[in-house]
């Protein structure tokens, strides 16, 4: 299977969202390490997994009701 590997600014460019709001809100807490992106030969230079991540957008379903929490959950309220 061929993946897709993005730096964080290509990722916030195909994804319209600020880099540093990959880097301080979704990395770790959304986009996990080993699933959503790597860390080659130990480095720490990240690269993200395009196809893991974009699974992930597809199939993760919100109410349009729902209020984002801190942690990274959803309130249905």
């Amino acid at each position: 299977m061929s993946q897709t590997f993005l730096t964080t600014d290509q990722l916030a460019e195909r994804i319209n969202y600020n880099a540093r709001t990959i880097r301080n809100q979704l990395k770790d807490s959304v986009l996990i390490e080993g699933k959503h992106y790597i860390r080659p030969f130990g480095r720490r230079k990240i690269l993200y997994i395009w196809e893991a991540i974009e699974n992930e957008i597809l199939t993760r379903s919100v109410s349009p009701a729902a209020i984002p929490m801190a942690n990274g959950g959803y309130c249905h309220g």
